[in-house]
């Protein structure tokens, strides 16, 4: 999967719901719903939460220095981890707790009404920022299965925003169930288990993104199929077989590869270089993300020990 930061998805992302933010209050403020309370303040968190991924794309393009020889690439690892803690704090400990609280209080809905047309609007504007979603990441996906695709993508980005948008929709269908089941049979619990259960939506999609954010900030290697292709160009030409390789992303768009290579036996100092040079333009033509490749040059011993 090639790399992208999908900065279309993640304004489209912005705009759409800071929007359901401000309606989603007014709608609280009015009726007095715990799912839209719950909702709103899941809608401002995702709002910061895009406002994190725009910052986070900017501080990774600052240039190289002699404290971080390789560069930034993993700022965007890093707001892309903060926004999964904050989608868990602030959105669904929130819900849980509000959830709870409206179970115990049995407070009244008041013009219900309002609440179901502000939902139904929200929905409509999730629908198109999680259309853009998918558009954007289609390009990168492949043949993968979308689930695949949030599991091994090296872009952080695009997987926040797709879980996030697709947990504001289920969400938004839950607060809708909720109030409409509270205005039909009169009872409020429907309200509160409604905002219960957007508690435990983005508790789930929070923790599945904490674990792959996780793995991107600590490092991950290249993908088995990407370090097949990078370990096939390596060894053609003047080099018998790679002995062995490490490769880490130090950022989505920029690959670390590290190899010790086995080089034809009689080769000068000229020709050793030239055949390191030529190993190197081999896997970034194949994989441009290669940016950067340190090889090792060496005898291969154990066709030396076996004559």
């Amino acid at each position: 999967m090639s790399a992208g930061g999908g900065t279309k998805a993640i304004i489209a992302a912005l705009v759409a719901n800071a929007g359901i933010a401000v309606a989603k209050f007014v709608g609280f403020l009015i009726t007095g719903s715990s799912s839209m309370l719950a909702e709103s303040v899941h809608s401002v968190a995702d709002t910061s939460n895009q406002g994190l991924l725009l910052l986070g794309q900017k501080t990774a393009r600052r240039k190289a220095t002699l404290n971080h020889p390789f560069g930034f690439g993993r700022d965007r690892y890093f707001y892309s981890f903060i926004v999964a803690l904050m989608l868990f704090s602030l959105g669904s400990v929130f819900a849980l707790y509000e959830g709870i609280h409206k179970l115990e209080s049995h407070e009244e809905l008041s013009s219900p009404i309002v609440a179901v047309v502000i939902l139904v609007v929200a929905i409509g504007l999730e629908s198109y920022s999680f259309r853009t979603a998918i558009v954007e990441s289609r390009t990168i996906k492949g043949d993968a299965t979308w689930w695949q695709f949030i599991r091994q993508s090296k872009v952080p980005e695009l997987p926040v925003v797709l879980l996030e948008d697709a947990g504001a929709l289920f969400g938004l269908v839950l607060a809708l169930l909720g109030v409409g089941l509270s205005t039909l049979t009169g009872d409020p619990v429907w309200d509160a288990i409604g905002t219960i259960c957007i508690g435990v939506l983005l508790g789930v999609i929070a923790v599945i993104l904490i674990v792959e954010m996780k793995s991107l900030l600590i490092g991950e290697g290249a993908a088995p199929a990407e370090l097949d292709v990078i370990t096939d160009e390596l060894a053609s030409d003047q080099v018998q077989r790679v002995i062995h390789i490490k490769t880490q992303y130090i950022g989505p768009d920029e690959l670390l590869v590290a190899a010790k290579i086995a080089l034809n036996p009689g080769l000068s100092i000229n020709e050793v270089a030239a055949a390191i040079d030529a190993a190197e333009q081999r896997v970034r033509a194949k994989v441009p993300a290669a940016r950067l490749i340190y090889l090792e040059p060496d005898l291969d011993r154990s066709l030396t020990a076996k004559s």
